[in-house]
């Protein structure tokens, strides 16, 4: 009788902590940790390509450094559904586009961030939160 509610115990508390910690994951998820939202880079090159995936999608953008030499930037986006509801398809932006793209940077220094807002050589501006007009 014993080993029985010393089990159903464990199992609660097994339970209870996927619960928490599923919640705390999920949260994680949501969070903008990962980028100094206090600071904010432009970056300018070529749309390598773009990942209309869930949860989020990805710019790759091939940007040349100051020795000319071309690096590839991850920039994190908003969900293909979110992007869907503000006007962007899958082909928004292609390979080959040419793109200056302001961002928060990641806060270990590697070469990507979470993307605030773009334009092309043109000056059309692109944006993920919804059309952007200039002043």
């Amino acid at each position: 009788m014993r080993k029985v509610i010393m089990r159903k115990i464990l199992l609660a508390c097994l339970v209870v902590g996927g619960v928490v910690g599923g919640a705390n994951l999920a949260l994680a998820h949501h969070s903008y940790s990962a980028f100094n939202m206090d600071k904010s880079v432009v970056v300018s090159g070529t749309v390598k390509k773009m990942d209309w995936s869930n949860p989020h999608s990805w710019i790759w953008l091939d940007v040349a450094n100051e020795q000319g030499v071309v690096e590839t930037w991850g920039i994190e986006g908003m969900s293909p559904n979110y992007l869907a509801r503000r006007g962007w398809t899958r082909t928004t932006l292609q390979p080959g586009d040419k793109l200056s793209v302001t961002l928060h940077p990641l806060r270990t220094g590697e070469k990507g961030g979470s993307f605030v807002s773009a334009k092309r050589p043109d000056g059309q501006p692109i944006g993920m939160t919804g059309p952007i007009t200039e002043p």
